[in-house]
C-alpha cells in the first residue's frame, strides 16, 4: 500500500474521514489535517508563486482573482503572507554612491495621498530600504541613517529641503539629473505594480498592501 507522505513535515500519514466526499487524511508527526487534491484553487502549492509573478507583472488584486479563479480576500490576505516571508537581502558593500527619492500614490481613496520614499544603489539599482509616510525628516532620517552606516561615496537627491539637514554636505548632491536612475526605477515601479499608476481606479486601501506589494517587488 502506498504511504501517504505530510505536504508539511514529510511524515507518515493515515486516512482520517471525509470532506466534501473527498478521502483526508492527518499526519502522525505534526497532525496535520489535508487532502491529496483540493477543488479550491488556493490550496494548489504553487498558488503563491503565481501569485508573486501576477503582482510583479502589474496585475491588480481582482484581476489576479480571476485569472486563479479564488478569492480578492484570499489573494491580500496571500500577499501579506508572501510579504511577510520576505527578508531583505543585507548590503554590505562600502563606498557605493546612492539615489533616494519619493513616489507619490493613494491610500484609502484619491484624495489622501501618501508618499514612499526609498533609496537605491547608483550601478546595480538594488533597492536599500524603503518606508511609507509622509515626508518628514523624522521619517526621512532612519532610511539616511542606513546609508551613513555604508560609508556612502556619495548621496543623491532631489531638492527636497529636508535633505540637506540630515545628509553631511561633504556627500550630498543635488543638481539636475543627478537622480535619473532612481526617476527611470519610479517609471519601472507604476508600470509593474497597478496600485502605483496614476490614472488609474486601482489604489491601496491600506498603507499595510502598500507595503506588502512593495517588498515582493522590492526583494521577493
Amino acid at each position: 500500500m502506498e504511504k501517504i507522505q505530510c505536504p508539511r513535515c514529510n511524515g507518515i500519514s493515515i486516512k482520517n474521514g471525509f470532506q466534501n466526499n473527498k478521502q483526508c487524511y492527518k499526519c502522525k508527526v505534526c497532525n496535520k489535517r489535508f487532502q491529496l487534491k483540493y477543488s479550491y484553487r488556493a490550496y494548489n502549492s504553487d498558488t503563491n508563486a503565481l501569485i508573486k509573478s501576477l503582482l510583479k507583472e502589474g496585475c491588480g488584486i481582482r484581476s489576479i482573482s480571476r485569472i486563479i479563479d479564488i478569492s480578492a480576500k484570499t489573494v491580500l490576505s496571500r500577499m501579506l503572507k508572501i510579504s511577510k516571508a520576505i527578508k531583505p537581502p543585507y548590503f554590505q558593500k562600502l563606498g557605493c554612491k546612492f539615489e533616494v527619492d519619493e513616489l507619490w500614490s493613494f491610500i484609502g481613496n484619491k484624495d489622501n495621498v501618501t508618499w514612499t520614499t526609498y533609496a537605491i544603489e547608483r550601478q546595480t539599482k538594488f533597492v536599500i530600504d524603503f518606508f511609507v509616510g509622509r515626508k518628514t525628516s523624522e521619517n526621512i532620517k532612519p532610511l539616511i541613517n542606513k546609508l551613513l552606516l555604508l560609508d556612502p561615496k556619495r548621496i543623491y537627491t532631489d531638492r527636497l529641503n529636508i535633505y540637506p539637514s540630515i545628509i553631511p554636505k561633504s556627500i550630498h548632491k543635488r543638481f539636475q539629473y543627478c537622480t535619473n536612475r532612481i526617476e527611470r526605477h519610479n517609471l519601472t515601479l507604476r508600470t509593474h505594480i497597478k496600485r502605483l499608476s496614476r490614472k488609474t481606479i486601482c489604489f491601496s486601501r491600506n498603507k499595510i498592501y502598500l507595503e506588502a506589494h512593495l517588498r515582493i517587488n522590492f526583494w521577493g
